[in-house]
């Protein structure tokens, strides 16, 4: 994954976990806009998401940020 990928997914989830709490949820939609302005992007947080994880439709952002963290 590239690092600018990795930076954002932190990024998104710290604001969730201050805005809403250490339980907030999200799904890897929530790390772009409404519209796909980046579809190479997001096909690339899907495969991280979905293929390489196996992650349910939603998972803790707090789960989200130390797994990107471990990989870096």
């Amino acid at each position: 994954m590239r690092q600018q990928l990795r930076e954002k997914i932190i990024r998104v989830c710290n604001d969730k976990i201050t805005q809403k709490g250490e339980t907030v949820g999200l799904s890897f939609y929530a790390f772009f806009a409404n519209r796909n302005d980046d579809p190479e992007l997001l096909m690339e947080a899907a495969e991280w998401w979905i293929r390489t994880h196996k992650l349910d439709h939603f998972e803790k952002a707090v789960k989200i940020r130390t797994m990107i963290e471990q990989q870096q």
